[in-house]
């Protein structure tokens, strides 16, 4: 009996008893535990960058990704104007970055963020994404200022690194000599092996999750619109100390399949099976988990497109170990023809592992789409968040689960722990 509940409820850990779970411990620092070190974060964050830096031929690497701003600087504004393009830090080889920021957040990092040198803390603004013209001469004196530091370092005549950038940006950049690298790719290799720190942000991340699932479990019944689950899950993630939800998909009855990626105000029905997908950040780490309700109960269609997203799922994860390659995994999941679709393009984000960091989609991206052909190797210290999905022979309904896995030396833990074996039903009759 006590096989079956555990076989119900929760995967089996690959956790030698030796070793301690990660932990998920709250929100506050307190002294008498060892929990987040956030200096020691920070320092790993950078030493990390700047070891890819290094690996380069480029002087230095000019960021504007705000996950990259977050990684190296350490600092955060939110997507109201962490996304307009105008906050940008310049990542240096052997010195500390600098960071260009918005109006008053400048004064505020100086005050609060004293890991940086107060000269390294400038204001910056390049127009909002277009709103101000490039002829008002902001990215022309941005440029020159950065041209400046470049000379400074005794980078000037090496290339200079670029994670993403306005067109304009890019032409100044060529119009006053600067040779333009691609600071990406290396960044994202930067950030794809996680510290303790990280993974235990990860963890607590998803642990919210956990309680806001246990609430949708007991709210969902006939009658509740998909909208309400998206408050519901927004308010007890602030509540609980998200620095940013992302996004809610909430998705129930006809709606399941195809999958449409948001929510509505449809009203939940009896017998519907529905979906959800919590994206929320704490502390900047992020989460993926989607989990699946029948509401009520459950069709014989419904619980053989679960059973099988199940099974999809639980091969996908008996694959992953540290060495194995990422193409290994994609040859467990279904082949796009298997579940409805005529390529792998057109199914792409169903059957699929994608990195969770600072960002939501990281590497390693694991998919028959891509990892066939280039495939890479699974490492200790890589999250990710392991996705399937299952359409049910009625048409309509539908199945998705998503598991977040911390690749370890002896095999995965599991970070996304609210029950999903079987099919939870809520508002059972």
């Amino acid at each position: 009996m006590a096989e079956e509940s555990e076989r119900r409820f929760e995967r089996p850990s690959q956790r030698p008893a030796s070793v301690r779970p990660i932990g998920a411990p709250g929100h506050m620092g307190v002294d008498y535990e060892e929990r987040v070190d956030f200096g020691r974060l920070r320092a790993y964050r950078l030493a990390r960058a700047q070891e890819a830096l290094r690996a380069t031929d480029c002087g230095a690497f000019l960021l504007f990704d705000f996950y990259n701003i977050r990684y190296t600087t350490q600092t955060w504004i939110g997507g109201a104007l962490g996304d307009k393009m105008i906050r940008y830090a310049l990542l240096f080889r052997d010195r500390p970055p600098v960071e260009w920021d918005f109006g008053s957040a400048v004064k505020h990092h100086k005050l609060y963020s004293q890991w940086l040198p107060d000269e390294n803390w400038r204001p910056g603004f390049l127009g909002f994404r277009g709103a101000v013209a490039p002829e008002a001469g902001l990215m022309r004196d941005a440029v020159t200022e950065i041209k400046s530091l470049l000379a400074e370092a005794g980078v000037a005549d090496a290339p200079l690194g670029l994670d993403i950038v306005e067109p304009p940006f890019l032409f100044e950049l060529e119009r006053q000599g600067i040779a333009v690298r691609d600071a990406q790719q290396p960044m994202l290799d930067a950030r794809v092996i996680k510290s303790a720190d990280e993974i235990m942000l990860l963890n607590q991340a998803a642990a919210m999750v956990d309680g806001v699932y246990q609430d949708i479990a007991e709210f969902l019944r006939p009658g509740r619109r998909e909208n309400e689950i998206v408050a519901l899950a927004n308010q007890r993630l602030y509540e609980m100390g998200s620095d940013q939800v992302e996004a809610v998909n909430s998705i129930s009855g006809e709606r399941c399949n195809p999958h449409p990626h948001n929510f509505t105000d449809r009203l939940i029905r009896p017998g519907d099976q529905a979906f959800f997908d919590i994206i929320h950040s704490f502390n900047g780490y992020r989460t993926c988990y989607y989990r699946t309700f029948g509401v009520g109960w459950a069709t014989p269609a419904q619980q053989d497109a679960y059973k099988q997203a199940r099974d999809w799922m639980d091969g996908a994860l008996d694959a992953i170990k540290p060495g194995v390659s990422s193409d290994t995994v994609a040859l467990t999941l279904p082949r796009a023809q298997d579940f409805g679709f005529d390529s792998e393009l057109a199914a792409f984000g169903l059957q699929f592992a994608h990195g969770l960091g600072l960002g939501l989609h990281e590497r390693p991206i694991i998919s028959r789409l891509n990892s066939l052909e280039h495939p890479i190797e699974l490492k200790a210290g890589m999250v990710f968040a392991m996705e399937t999905y299952c359409p049910a022979a009625d048409g309509i309904s539908a199945a998705r689960i998503e598991e977040e896995v911390v690749v370890t030396d002896y095999g995965t833990e599991i970070l996304t722990r609210f029950p999903a074996i079987d099919l939870p039903i809520a508002s059972r009759y």
